[in-house]
């Protein structure tokens, strides 16, 4: 028999989480009706029970009538499976070649096994998820990536050859809007095709930063393994305009990997989405703390 302390244990917990489904519900209602793209990748993907927290929370935010957008990455398990079939990728100043076999590689870890592994979460989660990659639909029409060094001797610039990295060159979202009409889950692979026919293989985020842009986004949420943009001291920053942005750059504040991930966010600003955060996608339900709580866990960046 249950004793009246375990009782009232159990009440006082379901008094807390009917308390905190109250006091998200203004968040809910401004996110009502309005896209949100979510760029999945890092240790959240890696992490069995993160991404079934996950899944569960993208499930949700769609049944409080908002539309997820999904955008996921894939590095390690990609670099695992090149190991595995011993395909040796080599470096051009740092960055990694993608020759064809490479890019074959690539295609199928992130459009099959990876794109259809958080498909099928979502769905277990009770949601309808369906994925795609950026080929689909002419989701997303790629071009080569193109990266110059400056020789410092000669002060000349010279093109960097990445093979088939690309970006994108235009996103066609006609097959995301009728997803949205149809209560569906876009998961989507960060693989474009070029003007060729050709398969180019796209950052993550840069794709769900081009995403996000081309739909109207109302936020670009960014899951990385950190807390967000950490100030010098390394304490959180809550939230930046773009301008503040570009002097943290300037001053060093911003820098390494964190660099382009601000980057993206800033373009996306810039092409009409209301706000892009980078929050740390190993904390549980990050994504509902930043869209549902007052003062969210990420770094927020926006115009200004």
């Amino acid at each position: 028999m249950t004793s009246p302390d375990t009782r009232a244990d159990d009440r006082q917990s379901w008094l807390d989480r009917a308390k905190t489904l109250s006091e998200a519900l203004p968040f809910m209602r401004q996110f009502s009706d309005q896209t949100l793209v979510i760029k999945f990748g890092g240790h959240a993907m890696e992490s069995d029970d993160l991404a079934r927290l996950f899944a569960r929370d993208v499930v949700l935010l769609r049944q409080v009538g908002i539309n997820p957008v999904v955008v996921h990455g894939g590095g390690p398990q990609i670099d695992h499976m090149l190991k595995r079939l011993s395909i040796e990728t080599p470096r051009v100043d740092g960055l990694r070649y993608t020759d064809e076999a490479t890019v074959e590689v690539v295609e199928m870890i992130l459009a099959g096994k990876i794109n259809k592994q958080i498909v099928s979460a979502i769905n277990e989660a009770g949601g309808f998820a369906v994925g795609l990659s950026g080929k689909d639909g002419h989701l997303i029409r790629a071009r080569k990536l193109r990266r110059t060094k400056k020789d410092p001797d000669s002060n000349i610039e010279r093109v960097l050859d990445l093979g088939f990295v690309g970006e994108p060159a235009e996103i066609t979202p006609h097959i995301l809007t009728f997803f949205r009409q149809s209560d569906i889950i876009p998961v989507i692979a960060p693989v474009g095709m070029g003007p060729a026919g050709e398969t180019y293989n796209i950052n993550a985020d840069t794709a769900a930063g081009a995403i996000a842009a081309a739909t109207g986004a109302r936020r670009l949420l960014m899951l990385t393994d950190v807390a967000g943009v950490l100030d010098k001291s390394g304490n959180l920053i809550p939230e930046m305009t773009a301008s503040q942005v570009k002097g943290y750059i300037a001053d060093g504040t911003i820098s390494g990997g964190m660099i382009p991930k601000v980057e993206t966010c800033l373009e996306a600003v810039d092409k009409g989405v209301d706000a892009a955060v980078i929050l740390d996608g190993r904390v549980p339900h990050a994504v509902l703390l930043e869209l549902f709580t007052p003062h969210g866990v990420g770094t927020l960046i926006k115009a200004g």
